[in-house]
């Protein structure tokens, strides 16, 4: 019973592959779809177009349940090695980081739906070069994903401080404009919100890249422990 399990081992793991793979995909899409709302001029077509956002949120859910559940099982067989059991662990782990980006892009739509109803003149300076940069940080973070890419992992390390910057200049902005017309106040506090959600996107998609450095090399840089640089994460190293 064992030798069979152990054959088809390879496949349980292309399965997991291909169910987070897909996962991420769905993420992406969602987060792409509310950022294009939040950055829209016009408001009333970035609400109809966030709401696309919602209807996946529970698709994401279950995909969350399924490589859990998938994951389990898999550690239940006894069988796996260390490498097996960290791209296990991580999968799970990543996971649920996904699950907490689906829910950030549904919070960004909810922002941009309340906005539709205001008075809005523009978006505030530094939104939209800072959502390119958390877009490029999930990117490269799910493409360190499925090309278990290091490098592609450390250099989404390097990009968290740029996204807390942007977010210190639009709160900063933000602050000044609601101080010198309080009737602004409502919309900028929408926006100081969707700022918030898009700096935990890029907080998730650290955490994704942490996880796929874990897996493939085995180093915990969490919490700046062990923190590599991009040529350290890409020399090869031998599996324990």
């Amino acid at each position: 019973m064992a030798t069979q399990v152990s054959k088809i081992q390879p496949i349980y793991q292309d399965v997991l592959a291909n169910y987070l793979i897909s996962m991420a995909r769905t993420v992406e899409s969602s987060v792409e779809s509310a950022l294009d709302a939040l950055l829209r001029p016009n408001l009333e077509a970035a609400a109809e177009l966030s709401s696309k956002v919602f209807l996946v949120e529970p698709r994401v859910n279950e995909m969350e349940i399924l490589i859990d559940d998938h994951a389990v099982r898999m550690l239940r067989t006894g069988l796996l090695d260390n490498e097996e059991i960290r791209r296990v662990v991580a999968s799970q782990k990543i996971a649920n980081d996904l699950e907490r980006i689906g829910d950030l892009a549904v919070n960004i739509s909810e922002r941009v739906i309340s906005l539709a109803g205001m008075n809005v003149a523009e978006t505030p300076r530094d939104l939209e070069p800072m959502a390119g940069a958390v877009r490029g940080m999930l990117g490269r973070s799910l493409g360190a994903l499925i090309f278990r890419n290091v490098v592609l992992a450390g250099e989404v390390l390097e990009a968290d401080d740029v996204v807390d910057r942007y977010r210190d200049q639009i709160f900063e902005h933000l602050l000044t404009r609601m101080t010198e017309d309080p009737q602004q106040a409502a919309p900028q506090l929408q926006f100081v919100l969707a700022t918030r959600y898009l700096e935990r996107i890029a907080d998730h998609s650290t955490n994704i890249a942490e996880d796929i450095i874990f897996w493939v090399r085995g180093l915990d840089v969490r919490h700046g422990r062990s923190r590599i640089n991009i040529e350290e994460a890409n020399y090869p190293q031998k599996r324990p």
